[in-house]
């Protein structure tokens, strides 16, 4: 395995840009393509070895043997993968989509025979393009790298290797696991905070003038770029429906509970329960692992790890070394 592969990221939005700017800071060979003239002269400008032509891109990183990230948004890349399957079909692929299952089954069709290990940084900002990017941006983040029945685990390594390096700590889990828990800490986030910010609005200038902490807390990520909501929340259609219904069902039962006896104790209870969770699972101790990749059940103790919550920290000499909870 080449612990030091080049790496050719084709879209420099702000997780693109950031992961071009990381990877080069720790000493990798990088260069990208973007589509977007404005963040393809201001990364150049910046220093940085960028194209806007995604072909040439592609044809660099086939003779280089390079590792090539998709950072597109979800309703791009089927195209993107034509030009994959086109340029540098041999070439090992990953990217940061927000959604994993969608893009999965859009590689088994269209690369069938790429080496592919998906992958999601959970990191990011409302803001997008370029210059929101950060070299710092995957420092202590979690980063899905994504293991199914198939995953070739010298690939799985090289991607979570990048990932360590870029400052990120690693979560195995198959397509469909990482969808259904993005569901609910991520898009269902986005929906309320949209139509938190939808009801905020509608209450006009004293609403506004009126609005604190909860409200912006609240409706921080509804100044998303909506396109880029949209392509994640609708592309996780599958796994997103049953957890909107769940949480419509509580908004009910709240409902039912106000206009019947006044009372929200038990919405307002669950619901800190709920908060001190997610403190508790900074804080909680954790135990060591070590599992080593060559091993008959790899796969299955990877996502073993992953689905408890666990995490990778260290990969050397085909041993991935982890903490769990």
């Amino acid at each position: 395995m080449n612990p030091v592969r080049d790496v050719c990221v084709i879209g420099l939005g702000l997780i693109g840009g950031s992961l071009l700017r990381a990877a080069a800071a720790n000493g990798r060979t990088a260069w990208g393509a973007a589509v977007s003239e404005v963040d393809a002269d201001a990364a150049s400008r910046a220093g940085y070895d960028v194209t806007t032509n995604v072909e040439a891109a592609l044809h660099r990183a086939a003779d280089e043997d390079a590792m090539v990230v998709l950072a597109v948004p979800l309703p791009a890349v089927e195209d993107l993968l034509r030009l994959v399957a086109q340029h540098a079909s041999h070439c090992l692929l990953t990217d940061v989509t927000s959604v994993k299952a969608p893009v999965l089954d859009a590689v088994r069709r269209r690369v069938p025979y790429t080496r592919y290990v998906g992958g999601h940084p959970m990191a990011g900002t409302s803001k997008s393009g370029w210059l929101a990017g950060d070299a710092s941006l995957f420092q202590g983040a979690a980063w899905v790298v994504a293991v199914e029945d198939d995953t070739d685990l010298d690939a799985w390594a090289e991607v979570a290797k990048l990932v360590l390096d870029v400052g990120a700590h690693v979560v195995p889990l198959p397509a469909e696991s990482h969808d259904e828990a993005v569901a609910r800490i991520s898009h269902l986030p986005h929906l309320f905070a949209a139509i938190l910010a939808t009801i905020g609005a509608e209450g006009g200038p004293l609403a506004m003038s009126l609005a604190a902490g909860s409200y912006r807390d609240g409706t921080r990520v509804a100044g998303s770029n909506p396109q880029l909501v949209r392509a994640m929340t609708e592309g996780n259609r599958d796994a997103l429906l049953p957890i909107v219904d769940e949480a419509l069902g509580r908004l009910g039962a709240a409902r039912g509970s106000l206009a019947s006896t006044g009372g929200l104790a038990a919405t307002i209870n669950a619901g800190f329960e709920g908060a001190q969770a997610l403190a508790a699972g900074l804080d909680v101790e954790r135990a060591g692992v070590r599992i080593s990749l060559t091993a008959p059940d790899a796969r299955q103790g990877l996502i073993a790890l992953g689905e408890r919550g666990g995490r990778i920290t260290g990969l050397s000499d085909g041993i991935a070394t982890g903490e769990v909870q």
